[in-house]
């Protein structure tokens, strides 16, 4: 089984004439997932990635031609925003946005209407969805990952890879790799993962990988001790950072003595989540955890 993406994905790809969206498509489709469309404005009828996926103009019109029901936006942030409301408006149901940099005023408008819609968003700033040999919706390597039964919920990129490649080092595949991203606002949260994680028969084990600002860690603590039942290994990352000082994502500062990693840890350890002191423990923490 798998969360959100899988073998029956139909992914268009927004930008897939840019830099990044033609070398990120072109991963794509090499793992194997279906990428039916592209869309860039003014280049209906061109094709893209060796002539294997069709260009429209619109996503409107990749829908209406292709039966397209996910979406990825690889397109600059001053754009990103419209990108986003025009793949809901269109009928898609999940939308996976890799642009970082959008402002977060852009984004509260944004999110609702998607809400408005009925889509899910995953994003901004985030490195997408992988389900191990099913589908990559993203910018998550391919080759680190393989299918098994662990859950993977992130706000960091790197840090997902890193535990991601530990986890199948030790023998554990993934279910599904959710890169959530690390923007003040985003679409789906830890819960929405959880959730899904949640209601999985095929995901045996649970890893959160959190940072410094903000409280989703803290609210994700709450709904694991009321509403999970599998075991959860967690890290946080920034333990040593300094007060007032953005590290890396934008919502990854600590305002107002809130949002430190001390707080984040206890919270989760508290409702029994065991919480790695290092990256490189995550992946021998969630054996011991199975084994029991």
């Amino acid at each position: 089984m798998s969360i959100l993406v899988d073998k029956n994905t139909r992914l268009v790809v927004q930008g897939i004439t840019g830099r990044e969206g033609e070398f990120h498509t072109r991963q794509m489709v090499a793992y194997g997932t279906n990428v039916v469309a592209g869309v860039t404005p003014g280049r209906a009828g061109q094709t893209a990635i060796d002539g294997k996926v069709p260009i429209f103009n619109s996503v409107a019109d990749a829908v209406k031609a292709t039966n397209a029901n996910t979406s990825i936006i690889y397109v600059p942030a001053p754009f990103a925003p419209d990108a986003v409301r025009e793949a809901a408006a269109a009928g898609i149901k999940l939308i996976v946005c890799i642009t970082e940099g959008i402002p977060a005023n852009d984004m509260v408008a944004t999110y609702a209407y998607v809400k408005e819609c009925g889509a899910r968003l995953i994003g901004p700033n985030c490195p997408g969805l992988l389900t191990p040999g099913q589908a990559k919706v993203g910018i998550i390597p391919g080759n680190i990952a393989t299918p098994g039964p662990v859950g993977v919920v992130s706000k960091s990129g790197t840090l997902t890879y890193e535990a991601v490649d530990a986890l199948t080092r030790i023998g554990l595949g993934q279910s599904s790799i959710v890169g959530i991203g690390g923007d003040p606002i985003i679409g789906t949260n830890y819960i929405d993962a959880l959730e899904l994680f949640q209601a999985d028969p095929e995901t045996k084990a649970i890893v959160l990988i959190g940072e410094i600002g903000g409280n989703a860690e803290q609210d994700a603590a709450k709904y694991i001790g009321k509403y999970v039942t599998k075991p959860v290994v967690g890290f946080i990352a920034g333990r040593t950072a300094p007060e007032g000082k953005r590290m890396g994502h934008a919502g990854a500062i600590i305002s107002g003595g809130e949002g430190t990693a001390q707080e984040k840890i206890e919270a989760l350890q508290a409702v029994g989540v065991t919480v790695a002191e290092l990256p490189t423990d995550i992946a021998r923490l969630v054996k011991e955890a199975l084994s029991k």
